[in-house]
């Protein structure tokens, strides 16, 4: 190589290691771990009862889920543990729809000896078990509880684990129509007794915001006709004092408008769907005031 030519190589070469001597060491870079994101708010669905009525939570599912709201937590009592076994089984609003529109009323009618009930419930109870594909409570696909009362102790009783259709059984089983169900030694009957419109029962279940679906109407007073006529109206009286404690927990309350439905009629399930997406329709702006609030809350929390 020409000698010219190696000198400028070498000081080249020279040049990265001088720069180096005498410098300090610096440390390493130390990765900062990002702090997590906070996670979004629990959305709870508190679905009360009210028989034929029980319709009307189908509609408000499709409504919220058309609008891109879905439920974290599901809560059901009597007619609302029926449709929200079947929601938190992963059946969305449509299916739970056609399901609806295909269900005959006779299918339910098991009848007994008119001792204690003149219905078993057993055939609402496999009605339940084939819809959720035999899954028990603790295997659907959303958090999911029921609601039922004790008949010995009077008490709210929530069951989240077991089978999914005796559970939603006992919830459903009005006294003197349906038998009461007997779990573990205990009987249970209708859920509405103690928790018409179960929202203190989503809060105890990690709810950061609750959507309460009342389809029960205010009670008819007048002259009744009937037993079942006598029993009902009973219901609605003991459930309005019942839900005026426990409504004002929610942070929505949905009220389908369906006086004109009979609470033993399912010829208008199709008006009943109507009545529940028309319900969410009326209170969609104040639910996405509040949930964009309560966002705003957490991130400022950070």
């Amino acid at each position: 190589m020409n000698p010219l030519r190696r000198l400028v190589a070498t000081l080249l070469l020279s040049l990265p290691l001088a720069g180096c001597v005498g410098l300090p060491q610096q440390p390493a870079p130390t990765p900062v771990a990002m702090p997590a994101p906070r996670p979004a708010p629990k959305v709870a669905l508190a679905l009360g009862g009210g028989a034929a009525r029980g319709f009307a939570h189908i509609g408000v599912i499709k409504a919220l889920e058309a609008q891109g709201i879905v439920p974290d937590i599901v809560v059901g009592t009597s007619a609302g543990a029926v449709v929200g076994s079947l929601y938190a089984a992963g059946k969305n609003g449509f299916e739970l729809q056609k399901l609806a529109l295909q269900m005959e009323e006779g299918q339910f009618s098991d009848w007994s000896l008119p001792d204690r009930g003149v219905l078993k419930g057993e055939a609402l109870q496999s009605f339940v078990n084939r819809a959720v594909g035999g899954r028990p409570l603790e295997k659907l696909g959303k958090t999911f509880a029921v609601v039922a009362t004790d008949l010995g102790s009077g008490e709210a009783i929530v069951f989240r684990t077991g089978d999914t259709g005796m559970a939603v059984r006992a919830s459903s089983a009005v006294p003197g129509v349906f038998q009461p169900v007997a779990i573990n030694g205990r009987e249970y009957v209708d859920g509405g007794l103690v928790s018409p419109v179960p929202v203190r029962i989503a809060r105890s279940l990690g709810a950061d915001f609750v959507i309460a679906v009342d389809i029960s109407q205010k009670p008819q007073y007048g002259r009744t006709q009937g037993t079942l006529d006598v029993l009902l109206q009973t219901f609605a009286i003991m459930g309005q004092s019942i839900k005026n404690q426990e409504l004002p927990g929610a942070d929505i309350v949905v009220r389908p408008h369906t006086p004109e439905i009979r609470s033993t009629d399912f010829k208008d399930r199709h008006l009943a769907v109507l009545e529940g997406e028309k319900a969410v329709a009326a209170v969609l702006p104040e639910i996405r005031t509040k949930l964009a609030r309560l966002r705003e809350e957490r991130v400022a929390a950070k």
